[in-house]
């Protein structure tokens, strides 16, 4: 199966380098610049899992002549448009496209670009981030893929979805992290969905990490409210949070001793673009669509839209 990763940062990066390990046949999408400095320095990783520096095999929008069969598409939210176009040439009419982005907005714009046959759904689990040298940094060991129709199907008559999904899954299968198969991914993506963005709220809202949070007064309080709203939108959507994974974002967000800060919130200290919209927005407007109300949510978000603004200035 002929792989291009769109997105050769921490997720990306990150996910495309283990599979090339595994002997995958991966290419990068990247720009010019990005696809001189991964020649010059490699692609690095520094991991509980085990460190690897390698040079990966890398393409520009220009130069792609034929059609892959997965693009395992892992951008942000703010280059995803321009991230659409430069994949173009790759997308042909059996590709499938496995997209990991955060919350849902994308899946709306991946089906107009390339039609709904052509989109996956797809879950990331993973934290990671770019440190100043350009390496991946894995934070935890935590390290997974969902993947699956979205339509819950993996069979029909024709057998179509059957082969693809399951070659998908032996593609990225035992190749040193885990991977599901989901027979309910949108579920999967809401429950993603709405952990990302209890733990932003949180963190983003009130201003450090977890743990500093649970040991001032109300702390902890607040904590679990900001969850509370994220996941009633969810279940007004009609994607309630299991129980069991609710009980354990509830252990997550309240312990005094964790260190833990959500992407969000690394991005916010570096000064870095924020996916507000994409993560705390779009569940603000479909609790706004419920008739919910989320004070929290909505403080948060009006928050992160007015530094997001403070940076085009």
């Amino acid at each position: 199966m002929k792989i291009l990763v769109v997105g050769a940062g921490a997720v990306g990066g990150y996910f495309g380098a283990r599979l090339v390990q595994a002997g995958r046949d991966v290419t990068f999408l990247v720009r010019p610049a990005r696809a001189q400095q991964l020649q010059r320095d490699g692609l690095r990783i520094l991991s509980p899992h085990g460190d690897v520096t390698l040079k990966p095999k890398t393409v520009t929008s220009s130069e792609i002549a034929n059609p892959y069969d997965l693009i395992f598409l892992s951008v942000k939210a703010q280059p995803l448009d321009q991230a659409i176009k430069d994949m173009k040439p790759a997308v042909g009419p059996d590709t499938m496209i496995y997209p990991v982005l955060n919350g849902m907005r994308h899946i709306d714009s991946l089906v107009h670009s390339f039609g709904d046959k052509a989109v996956l759904g797809g879950v990331c689990m993973v934290s990671t981030d770019l440190d100043e040298q350009s390496r991946i940094v894995q934070i935890t060991p935590m390290q997974k893929l969902i993947y699956g129709e979205r339509s819950g199907r993996i069979t029909e008559r024709s057998g179509e979805l059957t082969e693809r999904i399951r070659a998908l899954d032996k593609a990225l299968r035992d190749a040193s992290f885990d991977t599901e198969l989901s027979l309910n991914i949108t579920q999967a993506m809401w429950d993603k969905w709405v952990i990302i963005a209890s733990l932003g709220l949180i963190t983003c809202l009130l201003g450090g990490p977890i743990g500093e949070i649970n040991r001032v007064p109300d702390g902890e309080q607040t904590a679990l409210q900001a969850l509370d709203e994220c996941a009633a939108i969810g279940k007004a959507c009609g994607f309630p949070t299991p129980q069991p994974l609710l009980e354990n974002i509830r252990k997550q967000a309240t312990m005094k001793d964790s260190q833990f800060t959500s992407s969000l919130y690394r991005d916010l200290q570096k000064g870095a673009p924020v996916e507000a919209d994409t993560i705390l927005g779009d569940l603000l407007d479909h609790g706004h669509a419920h008739h919910l109300e989320t004070p929290l949510l909505q403080a948060c978000c009006v928050r992160l839209r007015v530094y997001q603004n403070s940076l085009k200035h």
